[in-house]
């Protein structure tokens, strides 16, 4: 009877592991997909050389879109709400990163942008994957210091504090790093088992981390 008792629980250890696998191979692939598809079409919205107020429209349009994904999560649609939403994001990035091109040495803040992105992202999700720690316990904290985050934005349109705006960015930095901790350890430890999901947060967290990220950069240069 104990050895079936033990058979038992090894059988459902063994399929949660493999689960877990499974979403998230599927969550870096169609993150990676995503990825590519969001720079196409950013790339696209520089070559048209989109106006700002476009931008802010897409950006609306994509807060949308982000409740159709979440809707829609559990069925063959979400694919394609997921594709729409990083589609528009990536747009609205176009007409911000023709205004950083133009600097001077703007291409460079670009790139640096993306490499420190690309360093932090794979830094954090290896160390959350290698040491398979749970990092749910950072949620709350997170999320206090992003809707903190959000106020002080709204707020800093009407104060147009440079070093506020400068002091946000920093902030959404460190936010954006632990959620990439907290999201790639949910989908670890089965607290995230939608791939569809997975891949919309962490997309989120790569995308405010290369915005905010640039912002820094080029303000500490002095060219912002």
């Amino acid at each position: 009877m104990q050895e079936k008792s033990l058979s038992s629980t090894y059988d459902a250890g063994m399929e949660s592991v493999l689960s877990t696998n499974k979403v998230l191979k599927n969550t870096y692939m169609l993150l990676s997909m995503t990825l590519l598809f969001s720079a196409a079409c950013a790339g696209v919205a520089m070559a048209m050389n989109m106006g700002h107020g476009m931008a802010l429209v897409l950006s609306l349009v994509g807060l949308g879109l982000l409740f159709v994904v979440h809707a829609t999560a559990n069925s063959a649609m979400g694919l394609v709400a997921v594709f729409a939403f990083t589609g528009v994001l990536g747009a609205s990035l176009g007409p911000m990163l023709n205004y950083y091109l133009a600097l001077p040495n703007g291409a460079s803040y670009v790139m640096q942008a993306l490499g420190g992105t690309a360093v932090v992202f794979f830094g954090l999700s290896g160390y959350a994957l290698t040491t398979r720690k749970d990092f749910s316990y950072m949620g709350g904290f997170l999320f206090v210091g992003l809707l903190v985050a959000v106020i002080a934005m709204i707020a800093n349109i009407f104060l147009g504090i440079p070093a506020l705006s400068l002091t946000i960015s920093a902030a959404i930095v460190l936010i954006m790093s632990g959620l990439i901790l907290f999201d790639t350890s949910r989908i670890i430890n089965g607290g995230e088992t939608n791939y569809i999901r997975a891949t919309v947060a962490l997309y989120l967290d790569i995308y405010n981390l290369f915005v905010h990220l640039l912002h820094l950069i080029t303000a500490l240069s002095g060219d912002d």
